[in-house]
């Protein structure tokens, strides 16, 4: 049966690929992410959990614009919230991102990418290979506005890490730190239409025989909120060139030292009474 269903969405591919260098367009999505994560009362005051994470929830609501062709898209961020800052104790939240991109650069043709993000003042630009996504095809479907969807799973890892760093402010106390790190296998669910017969998606998601419109991990959810294919002034899918060249593990690294600066700035010394910093990190 499983065979029936890969041979009958091949065909529908083959024959959607016979028209796919007609499609061009341009697909808005919104992405959402629910948060669970457990804090501390001894870290972070049970009055404050609450706040802290609405915002951080808030940080991740965001609208996005993908650009494609036949060949390669362009993801971006249409709207970035600055990272929140809590008043009272000097509380500092600093959210890092699981690879969300400023500009995402997406070739499927030549199974490339590049990555250009926008932090801390500087620009970086990632380039490297399309990782290969091992999709499993169902023949589940729903409509998505005008378009019906069929049903993709496949499993990844996903890396939690929360860090803290907090002092009360009395004399002779030392700062209560810590990490909190946790892996899991979690299963992505994308919806994809063969009616647009090209292998793009948001995000690093790609490779399905029709474009996605959703995508969720449990965790984060990315919808498709308007398409417009074939635009009267075309799509242009220019890939990024301005920002320092680093590797993916160059960029971690500036990453995690960037992200000590940031606890150590906000660390409490002898001229301030007391405050706090606190991190979380999703995706490494």
């Amino acid at each position: 049966m499983k065979t029936l269903v890969y041979l009958s969405l091949a065909l529908i591919f083959f024959i959607g690929s016979v028209h796919a260098q007609d499609f061009q367009g341009i697909a808005t999505y919104k992405t959402q992410r629910k948060l669970d994560i457990k804090l501390d009362s001894t870290q972070v005051p049970s009055e404050m959990q609450e706040q802290l994470l609405a915002m951080m929830k808030k940080q991740f609501e965001k609208e996005y614009t993908l650009d494609f062709n036949k060949d390669a898209s362009l993801y971006k961020v249409v709207e970035s919230l600055e990272t929140p800052t809590v008043g009272g104790g000097g509380m500092q939240i600093v959210v890092a991102g699981a690879g969300e991109a400023d500009v995402l650069y997406k070739n499927i043709s030549e199974n490339r990418l590049a990555n250009k993000s926008d932090i801390f003042g500087k620009t970086f630009l990632i380039k490297d290979s399309l990782p290969e996504l091992e999709w499993t095809l169902t023949k589940e479907t729903k409509n998505i506005g005008e378009y019906t969807c069929f049903k993709a799973t496949r499993t990844e890892s996903r890396t939690v890490q929360a860090s803290f760093n907090r002092n009360d402010g009395e004399v002779g106390e030392q700062d209560k730190k810590g990490t909190q790190t946790t892996t899991e296998e979690v299963t992505v669910t994308a919806w994809y239409t063969p009616q647009i017969p090209l292998g793009h998606g948001p995000g690093r998601h790609y490779g399905l025989p029709g474009l996605i419109l959703e995508i969720s991990d449990g965790t984060q959810s990315i919808l498709c909120s308007k398409i417009v294919l074939n635009p009267k002034d075309g799509v242009k899918v220019e890939e990024p060139t301005k920002g320092k060249k680093v590797t993916q593990e160059e960029y971690n690294a500036i990453m995690e030292e960037k992200m000590k600066e940031m606890r150590d700035r906000y660390q409490p010394d002898n001229r301030r009474g007391n405050g706090n910093s606190f991190e979380i990190r999703i995706g490494g």
